[in-house]
């Protein structure tokens, strides 16, 4: 069978920008031209944390301005110093590591699990010594990660976990939100996110009252709120403004319809996939748990005589299908060249650095799309023979 060639890009947006999302924005900034109108101040802040914190299963939560400055704060709340250790995946976006980093910590990569992709709880303990001060996994495409096995290991180890949920927004752990977990989960409201507030975002939840008061502080100057306002303690910029905590809760009003759209065709993916012997196809798309953020299938390249960058290469030069990488191993960007970090002890993170590909799947994509994508990586796997 051929197909006439189309083109499926990787879009920017990762989920459904609505009339309701432009209603929102449209009317925030409408009343502050309005007379005496201003952007302060914002009671959107509390409505969408409170229901940020409802939705997530925690006992609250703290808008900031991306995942990357929720981790900085978390970081920054934990105490993580020069001379501490943080454990994390080396299978994740950048600030997963960097945010230790800026404290002056060093960073410890432990692997992740073959299938799932997510950092490996077993890995972890074995890295753990007495300087390791902070846990840092990633809910990796939008499956959780083990969170039962990790609060073992907090248990036992006295380290404190904060999940990098950056891709997990409605996702559950045995039927359970993940908000909750740990000492805290960072989410980011990035543009290719399932939601986005306006191409930037993110917040912290936590069920711990004492956490929160002090994220909430770093992120906004110091600030204690009482009959005189008080700078209490370092602090930095770190807020939403008024038009992306409006978006913010109309985008969140939608975030299980998205994923369950996204499932569904991740569900439909795969199935068009099944059988091709040179691919791993990711799970945990079965139930309703899954995040599905990102559909990042695998090359065997064991069974493929060429590498995934050929593939990636051949889809979109031939067939015109674009993907993206999910991602690099962390510590190849440029920036670890002069950094002391631990690699040791990562082999199924390198293998899957080697092989991860993400496929363009978005709620708008159709299903004649997807039959074409399957069908362009079908071809390309017998052109590249």
């Amino acid at each position: 069978m051929t197909m006439q060639v189309r083109s499926i890009p990787f879009l920017a947006l990762g989920g459904l920008f609505e009339q309701d999302d432009v209603q929102a924005a449209t009317r925030v900034i409408a009343a502050a031209a309005g007379k005496d109108g201003s952007f302060f101040p914002q009671p959107e802040e509390a409505d969408f944390q409170n229901a940020f914190a409802a939705h997530e299963g925690a006992t609250g939560a703290v808008a900031v301005n991306s995942c990357g400055t929720a981790l900085d704060v978390c970081m920054m709340v934990l105490g993580i110093k020069p001379g501490d250790e943080v454990i994390t995946t080396p299978l994740t976006f950048v600030c997963t590591a960097t945010c230790a980093i800026a404290q002056g910590a060093k960073v410890v990569f432990a692997d992740v699990d073959r299938q799932t992709l997510c950092l490996d709880p077993e890995a972890v303990r074995r890295k753990i010594t007495p300087k390791t001060k902070a846990i840092i996994p990633t809910h990796f495409a939008g499956h959780p990660a083990d969170i039962e096995a990790f609060d073992r290991l907090s248990r036992d180890s006295g380290v404190p976990v904060i999940y990098d949920a950056a891709h997990a927004v409605g996702a559950t752990f045995n039927g359970k939100p993940i908000g909750g977990a740990a000492k805290a989960s960072c989410y980011s409201f990035q543009s290719n996110k399932n939601m986005t507030t306006l191409g930037e975002g993110g917040a912290i939840t936590s069920a711990d009252p004492e956490f929160l008061e002090q994220a909430r502080r770093k992120k906004t100057f110091g600030y204690v709120y009482g009959k005189q306002l008080r700078v209490a303690s370092i602090g930095f910029n770190y807020r939403m403004t008024k038009p992306q905590l409006a978006v913010g809760l109309t985008q969140l009003a939608k975030a299980a319809r998205v994923n369950a759209i996204k499932r569904e065709k991740f569900r439909a993916m795969s199935r068009l996939l099944a059988g091709v012997g040179e691919l791993t196809l990711p799970a945990g798309f079965e139930g309703e748990g899954h995040g599905a953020h990102l559909y990042v299938l695998r090359l065997d390249t064991d069974k493929a005589a060429f590498t995934r960058d050929a593939l990636r290469t051949h889809l979109k030069d031939k067939h015109g299908v674009a993907t993206s990488l999910h991602y690099p191993a962390v510590w190849t960007w440029e920036a670890f060249d002069d950094l002391e970090y631990d690699r040791s002890d990562c082999r199924q993170a390198e293998r899957a650095c080697e092989q991860v590909v993400s496929l363009p799947i978005f709620p708008q994509t159709s299903d004649d799309d997807l039959n074409y994508i399957a069908w362009a990586i079908k071809q390309s796997l017998t052109e590249l023979k």
